[in-house]
């Protein structure tokens, strides 16, 4: 730290101007320096604050008994300012509550200055405020103090100051003492984004339909009576099957399965599945004839897992008694005469559960082929978002072949529609890409309220707190998030040096850089070739003393992505460089 103000100096000065400040004459007999320093030399943005420890040593013999001193502290910008909370100092006599400055012994004093952090604060100036005030003479009500000069306001300055508005802002800022420059602002390129965590679309390219139809025997025949061959449920088959024939994006694959229901002798049951295939297969084909497609057939024999899903399936009271016996025998024959011991449900059985298994079961697998990304990708472009369902506008979004404002267009169609957890996740992913921070929040929220609960919800919402400054907030969450974003939990609230063991690439960079670990910071970042990897290693090389890396580092991010150039005349890093050291 450095001494950035001889107050005695300033105050010897005012004691020329000020006379009819009375008390302030005495002080400036001390020629002892009044020192002042300001912890950090250049303002931090830490957990959406900026924080700052100013430090005052009084002389000894310097403070007056009689004296108050009023400093406020003041984050000036262009367009505003802020002011943070005021002190007062007083002399040993002074009947206040403010903080005692002894007049013989001096004294030291720490003034904690906290701000929350403003966007235009990135290009300021804090400065110190003060005011005197004397039981005596011209200051017996505070007056502003020119901390450069020691002067106070002459008759002019006064009524300006009197009247407000911007011409009194000036003045003030003219009177003020500025005791650190700038704020670094480098946690803010802290990439939440990356550590978010989209969540599984559930979109499969191909998918197989499945529909059944059945034609039903009676006991121990294999043969199809007409009335067999005739029903809804074959029609709608048939039907289905002729509808899909020439869709070049559907396979078909249809099969004939022959069972016996689980009563009699069990060789018999498989001698006639088998035979029950066969004629199934004969009746299939015709039926099936201008589908044009090849029948394969197969027989299974004594039905016993049909048996167990229409028993599920009824209202049969003893039903969990069966399945239980189902469950206790591997052996057909011991299931078999177990099931007819249950004589109180036996009855019920043979008449509603045991028919429905005598049959041959047509089976249509269809694999469908969905719209390529190429075909989702015309339609969102097109803005035809009701021609794709919502497991294809988040599959689409997930490919990373959108522009980031059309995945995003494609999200919140979806989500509109749909308001499944899933869409309002990767919504949220895609906004904090876009650096949207309180839309970001807002998605994740909406997935919770829809039901979303899920470990990827948990851990995004944990980072979208720490996006939005929400440190508190994220606590609760950050307990069952992933090592990465408790790192960047780390990092929000300062603490770097735990925050780089964790991370790795361009956030441990971040992390690095502002542990002052340079060398590992340029490491992390090494076979990073983007904009804000670029523009990191000139930010670096500043640090060091590099200027000559430090422009041809910042040219190349310019050259990737034009707004740094803006950027950099704000920034505290590089913007005393440019024009200077660094050439542009």
């Amino acid at each position: 730290m450095k001494n950035l103000f001889k107050m005695s100096v300033v105050l010897t000065v005012a004691v020329l101007t000020l006379t009819g400040c009375n008390c302030f004459k005495k002080m400036a007999k001390n020629k002892d320096d009044v020192k002042l320093t300001c912890t950090p030399e250049v303002l931090v943005l830490n957990n959406g604050k900026v924080e700052a420890d100013v430090n005052v040593t009084f002389p000894e013999k310097y403070f007056n008994a009689k004296a108050v001193l009023k400093v406020t502290p003041v984050i000036v910008f262009e367009g505003g300012e802020v002011a943070g909370t005021t002190q007062y100092f007083q002399g040993s006599k002074v009947d206040d509550n403010y903080t005692v400055i002894d007049k013989k012994m001096g004294g030291n004093y720490t003034m904690h200055v906290s701000f929350p952090y403003d966007e235009r604060m990135a290009c300021s100036e804090l400065q110190l405020r003060a005011e005197i005030k004397c039981p005596k003479g011209a200051c017996k009500e505070f007056t502003l103090v020119n901390l450069n000069n020691g002067a106070i306001p002459t008759k002019e300055e006064a009524a300006i100051l009197a009247a407000g508005g911007a011409e009194a802002d000036a003045l003030k800022r003219q009177f003020g003492l500025t005791i650190a420059e700038g704020i670094n602002t480098l946690q803010r390129d802290l990439d939440f984004a990356a550590a978010m965590q989209d969540m599984e679309t559930g979109y499969k390219n191909v998918i197989t339909e499945v529909t059944k139809a059945n034609y039903m025997y009676a006991i121990n025949s294999s043969s199809l009576t007409n009335k067999a061959k005739k029903s809804d449920e074959l029609t709608a088959f048939q039907e289905l099957a002729m509808q899909q024939k020439d869709n070049d994006r559907i396979k078909q694959n249809i099969y004939v399965n022959g069972y016996a229901s689980p009563d009699g002798p069990e060789k018999f049951n498989d001698k006639l599945s088998a035979a029950r295939s066969k004629s199934g297969q004969k009746a299939a084909e015709k039926l099936l004839k201008e589908v044009g497609i090849t029948l394969d057939a197969a027989s299974y024999g004594e039905d016993w897992e049909g048996f167990k899903e229409l028993v599920m399936a009824s209202d049969i009271e003893d039903k969990a008694l069966i399945i239980s016996v189902l469950n206790s025998y591997d052996s057909s024959s011991d299931r078999e005469n177990q099931i007819k011991n249950l004589s109180q449900v036996f009855d019920v059985l043979k008449k509603e559960i045991l028919p429905q298994l005598r049959r041959a079961q047509l089976v249509n697998s269809s694999d469908i082929t969905g719209k390529t990304d190429d075909e989702m990708i015309a339609l969102v472009r097109s803005g035809k978002f009701a021609e794709l369902d919502d497991k294809e506008m988040l599959h689409i979004a997930s490919t990373r072949k959108l522009a980031l404002n059309e995945t995003i267009a494609t999200l919140e169609a979806a989500a509109k529609t749909y308001k499944s957890a899933t869409i309002y996740n990767n919504l949220g992913v895609a906004y904090a890409e876009a650096g949207e921070a309180a839309k970001t929040l807002a998605a994740f929220n909406d997935a919770v309220k829809v039901g979303g609960n899920s470990s990827e919800i948990n851990n995004n919402l944990a980072l979208a707190n720490l996006m939005n400054g929400n440190t508190e907030a994220a606590k609760g969450y950050t307990a069952n998030a992933t090592a990465e974003t408790k790192a960047l939990a780390a990092a929000a609230e300062g603490n770097y040096a735990a925050a780089q063991s964790q991370l790795d690439g361009y956030n441990a960079a971040i992390a690095a850089t502002m542990n002052a670990d340079y060398t590992a910071a340029k490491q992390f970042i090494a076979n990073d070739n983007t904009a804000k990897a670029d523009y990191l290693r000139a930010v670096i090389a500043t640090k060091q003393g590099d200027m000559a890396t430090a422009t041809a580092q910042l040219k190349s991010a310019i050259a990737k992505d034009a707004s740094y150039a803006e950027r950099c005349q704000k920034d505290v890093n590089l913007r005393n460089y440019i024009g200077k050291e660094i050439v542009l």
